[in-house]
């Protein structure tokens, strides 16, 4: 499989994101999310289109079938390298994106691997995203967003957003971690705040921090 540049690579890693939320990948949150504008993001979804790695919808675009092989490729690359830095090197959770970016486009196969067997094949990175095999494969998870819960449903925190260091820092501090348990107590509407009891506290979170975090019906 060739190897994109890194600008490429980026793209079809955030449009993969995006698609991971939940989310349609239109050209106002690429923008937003890649700090480009509206007019440059357009035209590289043109030109990436034109590749066979995008195919336009309804809102936005979506990953084709190689696209999103060669974004899982540096999803990969990414998250073993968050791994890497939280699990060897020590970094906080909420410290790895910004480093993990500048490594993933640099990081050989060979490389690759041996960080993979260094760290005993973890599955998922910081997180909670699942880490792509090295054929790219990945087990999904039949997620919702926490905001999607309603009052006296439960659920499993399956992976946070990880770009917002001071949103990870706060979700640290309220204890919403991977793999932990959340009932969803009340609802405020109007798009209001969700109450929520985790660890034997109640906590209150606002509707768009809610739509961060992933989670596993119970």
């Amino acid at each position: 499989m060739t190897k994109e540049s890194p600008r490429i690579e980026e793209y079809l890693e955030y449009i993969y994101k995006l698609q991971e939320m939940h989310e349609s990948a239109t050209t106002s949150k690429l923008a937003q999310r890649l700090e480009l504008a509206p007019s440059s993001v357009s035209e590289m979804l043109k030109q990436l289109e034109q590749r066979g790695l995008v195919e336009y919808a309804e809102k936005g675009v979506v990953l084709t079938k190689e696209g999103e092989l060669k974004a899982r490729k540096v999803i990969r690359k990414h998250r073993l390298s968050e791994r890497l830095l939280t699990d060897i090197l020590g970094f906080e959770w909420d410290k790895v994106h910004e480093e993990a970016c500048r490594l993933e486009h640099d990081i050989s196969s060979e490389m690759e691997e041996k960080i993979e067997e260094k760290l005993g094949n973890p599955r998922t990175c910081p997180h909670g995203y699942p880490i792509p095999d090295k054929e790219g494969l990945i087990v999904r998870d039949n997620t919702v967003k926490l905001s999607e819960l309603k009052a006296n449903e439960k659920g499993v925190i399956i992976s946070v957003f990880e770009e917002n260091s001071e949103m990870l820092q706060y979700l640290g501090s309220l204890g919403l971690y991977p793999e932990i348990e959340v009932k969803v107590k009340s609802v405020a509407p109007f798009g209001g705040p969700i109450l929520i009891r985790v660890t034997g506290s109640e906590k209150s979170v606002g509707k768009e921090l809610a739509e961060k975090i992933m989670v596993q019906r119970k």
